[in-house]
């Protein structure tokens, strides 16, 4: 990465924070974020062996912090969050901050680099992380902005990069494209070579073609399989539509990659749109399917390189203090948000 702080060895030694307390936004319960969430004095958490513990400076509010939040669809509880209340209090995975502390094996981190990637219960002035799960903090970003490039952009370039292996000349179509994810993806496309389209509506049309799509498809005025436009690659983010209509717009051979399903269904939520697309992929020709995005510091490093290099840069719609996190989560909720939502701590 070419400076001093990222090429510096680092002494595998064990720190120990001091024991206190934080301000901490909790829930002891699932529900809305009005209803649920609030600012209370609490222990800071113990870092663990391979982690670290972080001075957060700011945490980024993406889709899964609801889903966590209120215990929706069905299956998020059954997968180890809680079946009757939440088993962790403090929400909140996006994170830009200070190590302030580190566990034991613990070897590419040292206490005051400054670093961004993917924590638990960051909505709160101490989280502990991962250390395989931070990079150092882009050098040409602001905290806010930081920490609105982990969860999102990592599921955009995987989404990208990986299951739709977009390549230089191919056509795009982003749908969800001024969404949290989608501004990542656009960028992202672009810098990959693709010619991109997204689709959003009117009030974000000026925002989506400013971070650098092709074209812009306004949903509320028209259909985008109208022009008889068909792409190589879509990105399905956050959509609803039926497989039938995505394959109508989608090449032969073309690839789908349904990013997001959000159906408000409390048992499956939009999954069983996902499940019939990798079952009916093997019997047509083009590829039909979801992923879940991998939380690693080696492609946080790549979305580095994309930043620092003035290819990506995040979108931020607005910045919340920590004591209005309810609000910042219920605005992103309403689909309100232009690019990401973010929370200053």
């Amino acid at each position: 990465m070419g400076t001093e702080q990222r090429d510096r060895p680092t002494q595998a030694r064990h720190v120990t924070a001091e024991v206190g307390t934080m301000k901490a936004i909790i829930q002891d319960e699932y529900g809305e974020a009005e209803d649920v969430l609030r600012l209370e004095e609490i222990d800071r958490p113990e870092v663990g062996d391979g982690e670290v513990l972080l001075r957060v400076h700011a945490a980024g509010v993406d889709r899964g912090v609801w889903h966590l939040m209120a215990g929706l669809p069905y299956p998020v509880r059954l997968a180890g969050y809680g079946v009757c209340a939440p088993k962790t209090r403090v929400r909140g995975r996006e994170v830009a901050g200070r190590v302030e502390a580190v566990g034991e094996n613990v070897t590419t981190l040292r206490v005051g680099d400054e670093v961004f990637g993917v924590g638990e219960g960051c909505f709160a002035e101490y989280a502990c992380a991962r250390a395989d799960k931070l990079a150092p903090k882009p050098r040409n970003l602001t905290v806010e902005q930081a920490a609105a490039c982990s969860v999102s952009a990592l599921t955009a370039l995987q989404g990208v990069r990986d299951r739709g292996q977009v390549k230089p000349g191919q056509k795009v179509l982003v749908i969800g494209a001024s969404g949290g994810v989608g501004t990542f993806a656009v960028q992202i496309a672009k810098a990959f070579g693709a010619e991109v389209t997204g689709v959003c509506s009117t009030a974000k049309v000026d925002l989506v073609r400013s971070i650098g799509a092709d074209h812009v498809i306004d949903y509320t005025r028209g259909d985008m399989s109208g022009g008889g436009q068909r792409y190589d690659v879509i990105l399905d983010i956050g959509g609803n539509r039926s497989l039938t209509h995505l394959r109508r717009v989608l090449t032969p051979r073309g690839t789908l990659v349904i990013v997001g399903a959000e159906t408000g269904g409390r048992w499956l939520g939009g999954t069983d749109r996902q499940l019939r697309a990798l079952m009916l992929s093997p019997f047509v020709g083009q590829k039909l399917g979801s992923f879940i995005s991998s939380e690693n510091a080696a492609d946080l490093i790549v979305l580095t390189e994309l930043i620092e290099s003035g290819k990506v840069t995040p979108v931020i719609d607005r910045i919340y203090p920590l004591s209005e996190t309810p609000a910042a989560i219920q605005y992103m909720v309403e689909g309100h948000a232009r690019g990401k939502v973010v929370i200053n701590v």
